[in-house]
């Protein structure tokens, strides 16, 4: 009789968990305080919210230039030289003397966000057993969350030494991602070196190759769904709907938030399983499918409770979509280099992200909410029924140089 043995993580996984969970919580010790230190400088509130935009902008533009990036000089180093990035333009926010550097400060960390953030993902695909890619996406995700959930806990003791000191604390948690992250993969055996990529070229992925595939385009608008509602509606619009519609407090906006993130928290790891056991399709079917109803609930919510309750909904949703997306990803790409397969899959979210909530906005102001999530849920439903019609991304499976199969599925 044999048994089946879950195969062990590298090492290089695990440091790249730790480090994504030390970006998030500095990321949540900053993001409270970064508007408030825009208005410092006696700016409008547009002004403020630009500063903001401006991260989420120069993410989604350099984009494609970091997967060139990738594809060029390999994941290792870029993680490297974005997280620096990163971390002296936080530092120098520390210090910024005007709006207007604030500004091109935090513009400038968005190119090195986009960077580590291409090639971390590139590295997991690359690091990560074929049979264990969703469990890895969910560890990765769960690592955010948590680093999300107590990154704002801990800004509010860290913001009490002055708003500059939460951009002190972000630079120190970059350096020691860089550092811990630098280290790990520098000891690597299983990537290959420079001179082993020198003299054993390998070709990246090709976006064409990837796009000729029903399950990539399948998941760029998956990607684009979930960053529409996820990363955009849920934050910008859910607290206007609360406070405006409801005439709720400030804090309701914080509830609707948490209950959102204890449901994508209950189900994160046990999704990661399933999309390695039962497939990607079943669990981005459901997912979105539950997803789209959290978000159908909201207009109908008359109390903070409802909504919240919808939240948590959408939250289950979001555990479901995760590390099936993400798996799907690495199912196409394989063990090449996916520089721009990765990066275009990260700017359609990004720019669903963008985009979602000023449509959803217009939408607000012309017809109101009822209509505004109705469309949002509709998007994620129809995403849903994409999936129905599109085959398991397990079915490609290449070879281990990673090479695309070269029938279109």
């Amino acid at each position: 009789m044999t048994t089946q043995t879950t195969p062990r993580l590298p090492f290089e996984i695990w440091a790249l968990i730790a480090g994504s969970f030390a970006v998030a919580v500095g990321y949540g010790v900053v993001a409270p305080v970064l508007p408030q230190l825009a208005s410092s400088f006696g700016v409008s509130i547009t002004a403020a919210s630009a500063i903001v935009s401006a991260f989420a902008a120069m993410r989604l533009v350099f984009a494609p230039a970091a997967g060139w990036f990738v594809n060029k000089w390999g994941e290792r180093p870029t993680y490297t030289i974005g997280l620096l990035i990163v971390a002296a333009s936080t530092g120098a926010c520390a210090i910024a003397a005007t709006y207007g550097q604030l500004l091109v400060l935090r513009a400038a960390g968005g190119i090195g966000s986009t960077m580590f953030s291409i090639a971390a993902t590139g590295l997991l695909i690359r690091l990560a057993p074929v049979k264990m890619r969703g469990r890895i996406s969910s560890y990765n995700a769960a690592s955010f969350l948590l680093g999300g959930l107590l990154g704002p806990v801990l800004g509010g003791v860290v913001a009490g030494f002055g708003l500059r000191a939460p951009f002190v604390f972000y630079f120190g948690m970059l350096l020691i991602a860089a550092a811990l992250v630098g280290i790990a993969l520098r000891r690597s055996t299983t990537l290959p070196s420079r001179r082993d990529r020198a003299d054993q070229p390998v070709a990246p992925a090709r976006l064409w190759d990837a796009i000729r595939h029903s399950q990539y385009r399948s998941a760029l608008l998956s990607f684009f769904a979930f960053g529409w509602g996820s990363f955009g509606v849920r934050v910008a619009t859910i607290p206007l709907f609360l406070t405006v519609g409801l005439g709720a407090d400030a804090a309701a906006a914080g509830w609707a938030l948490a209950t959102y993130a204890a449901g994508n928290a209950i189900f994160i790891f046990p999704s990661g399983r399933w999309a390695d056991s039962l497939g990607r399709k079943p669990l981005l079917l459901i997912g979105y499918a539950v997803g789209g109803a959290g978000f159908a609930i909201v207009p109908f919510a008359d109390s903070v409770v409802t909504v919240c309750i919808a939240m948590a909904v959408a939250g289950v949703g979001s555990a479901f979509i995760g590390p099936a997306q993400q798996a799907t990803i690495a199912d196409v790409v394989g063990k090449r280099p996916g520089g721009q397969v990765v990066a275009t899959s990260q700017m359609v979210m990004d720019l669903g992200a963008v985009i979602g909530p000023i449509i959803v906005g217009l939408i607000v102001d012309l017809s109101g909410f009822g209509l505004a999530f109705g469309i949002t849920a509709g998007i994620m439903a129809l995403v849903a029924i994409l999936w129905v019609f599109t085959k398991d991304s397990r079915v490609l499976q290449p070879p281990d140089t990673g090479a695309l199969p070269t029938a279109t599925q």
